[in-house]
């Protein structure tokens, strides 16, 4: 009786048709998204790379300075005391970056600034990829035009090995931030860091990209 029944299955596992390779997906099944390159990526590939490359006179492509990851870094001094004002802080990073910021913690402990080792005191995101397109577009063409008073950021702003940091002291002017929501104003590092071999051509390649840099007569 029971190699009968054995006997059954297998059949009846036999006749089941096969899915078709080209069938469509059944409903309720996530399809696939053909994420499309970001603006700044196409315009970085069709204007900024060959103007890199005619003058500086680089014949490989590969070889060209490109911006490789943007970290934004937001550093929470309150929270040694009150570890609650880190999750909003939090939130408007994650809205800002549209990806998940990690906790930084304290490296070492400091008696004169009441910090422990391992104490949460910020939060960071790495972007890379499209995401990292998409930021710059709105940092350049969005966020930076807001800015009271703006007149360029900072040139001289380069740590010598082709990565420039941009100082923020006001998340608001993003506006994925919600004004209502926003209990305390707060300020944010971004850095761009890039694959130049020095300043001079990384100060190129951002300029190209649309960095607003500041006119050396209006620094005065």
């Amino acid at each position: 009786m029971a190699d009968e029944q054995k006997v059954e299955k297998k059949e009846k596992k036999e006749r089941k048709p096969k899915a078709d390779a080209h069938e469509a997906p059944q409903a309720g099944r996530p399809k696939a998204s053909n994420r499309s390159s970001a603006r700044m990526r196409g315009k970085f590939t069709k204007e900024v790379m060959p103007a890199l490359m005619k003058e500086y006179g680089i014949e490989n492509p590969m070889a060209c300075p490109r911006i490789e990851k943007v970290v934004v870094n937001m550093g929470i001094g309150e929270a040694t005391q009150n570890a609650k004002v880190l999750d909003p802080a939090v939130n408007d990073l994650q809205a800002i970056t549209g990806q998940k910021p990690v906790v930084t913690k304290a490296k070492k402990s400091i008696a004169q600034f009441k910090v422990r080792e391992g104490q949460s005191i910020g939060a960071m995101v790495t972007l890379r990829g499209d995401r990292m397109y998409e930021f710059l577009d709105r940092l350049l063409n969005v966020a930076l035009p807001r800015v009271r008073d703006f007149r360029g950021v900072n040139m001289k702003s380069f740590d010598g090995r082709g990565n420039y940091t941009l100082g923020l002291h006001d998340q608001l002017i993003f506006p994925e931030i919600d004004y209502s929501k926003v209990d305390k104003v707060k300020g944010m590092n971004v850095t761009i860091v890039t694959t130049a071999k020095n300043d001079d051509q990384a100060r190129s390649l951002l300029k190209h990209m649309g960095m607003p840099f500041r006119q050396p007569d209006a620094a005065k």
